[in-house]
């Protein structure tokens, strides 16, 4: 076997070493490391855990002062695991190549990490381990600290609200608000399919608020709809008005909502709480029995918010 593809199927160790700058740096490593997790784009693997093992390895620039047996002075292996859960608690996944770029990314935070090795294998898809294993560096890595999000504003409009000739004037004082402006809405006033499957129905009920939210945004073209994480980050950093697809967000989340899409304010509410959000209002719709954020009501009928 040729040296280019032993290295190929070796522990990212080694790698690291044949791959090493001039400048010495120190290493520490993360091997079989095994978790389970719902993750796969096939939706066979959908609502099913699997094991995936992480082996890791960071290069780190050597300190300058004596480490003292001090924990505190260095990047410790809890720091790797942690960002590993870290990920995993964020959203469910479809991709190990995401996993790993976000884990790499999480690592690179840290101030003395220099390069990362991240590997990640699926160990129950088949007689042997299926994988990606990826290499990020510091100055090829521009992971946004969690600070640097902005922290959006939310509104809900009721058929009555996105109906309403008031609706661009809402849009006027919430764009120019100091922060930006994400809409939430329900389902449209079309009867439904009922499947008598609980899963299935799920699906078909968010699938009308997603249709109710290109109505919406057929209605205003400042108005965007938006599916995913990446998606809205982007539309809040350039002042986008964002119309939220819930489908994604919704059946990826680890600590999903307590509420169905037939509890539309409510189920808004749990999306605004992912935000930390200090209010959201409600336009022409009646309040959420168990909310998870503050909400406040509008009239349909009032024209200043």
């Amino acid at each position: 076997m040729s040296h280019e593809i032993r290295l190929a199927f070796a522990h990212p160790a080694e790698r690291a070493e044949a791959s090493a700058p001039d400048s010495p740096l120190d290493r520490i490593s993360l091997r079989d490391h095994v978790v389970e997790v719902d993750i796969g784009a096939f939706q066979s693997e959908r609502g099913k855990r699997q094991r995936i093992a992480f082996n890791v390895v960071v290069e780190v620039r050597p300190l300058a002062e004596p480490v003292d047996d001090d924990v505190d002075r260095i990047l410790s292996y809890d720091r790797v695991t942690e960002a590993i859960a870290h990920e995993l608690a964020a959203e469910r996944l479809n991709l190990l190549e995401t996993l790993a770029e976000r884990v790499a990314e999480r690592i690179l935070l840290e101030p003395q990490a220099v390069r990362a090795f991240v590997r990640i294998e699926k160990l129950d898809r088949g007689p042997g381990a299926l994988g990606v294993e990826i290499v990020r560096s510091k100055t090829a890595q521009s992971a946004p600290q969690d600070d640097d999000r902005p922290h959006p504003r939310l509104m809900y409009l009721s058929n009555d609200a996105i109906a309403s000739p008031l609706l661009a004037g809402w849009l006027d004082q919430m764009e120019h608000a100091d922060r930006p402006l994400i809409l939430c809405v329900g389902p449209h006033d079309q009867p439904l399919p009922r499947t008598g499957h609980r899963m299935t129905q799920r699906r078909i009920d968010l699938l009308a608020i997603e249709q109710n939210a290109w109505v919406l945004a057929a209605r205003d073209p400042r108005c965007v709809v938006v599916a995913t994480r990446t998606e809205l980050d982007w539309a809040m950093k350039h002042r986008q008005i964002s119309v939220w697809a819930p489908s994604k967000i919704v059946l990826d989340a680890i600590d999903g909502p307590t509420v169905g899409p037939a509890d539309a304010v409510g189920l808004a509410a749990w999306f605004a709480a992912t935000f930390s959000a200090g209010e959201m209002l409600v336009v022409g719709a009646e309040l959420s029995a168990n909310p998870g954020v503050p909400l406040r009501a509008v009239p349909v009928t009032q024209e200043r918010l």
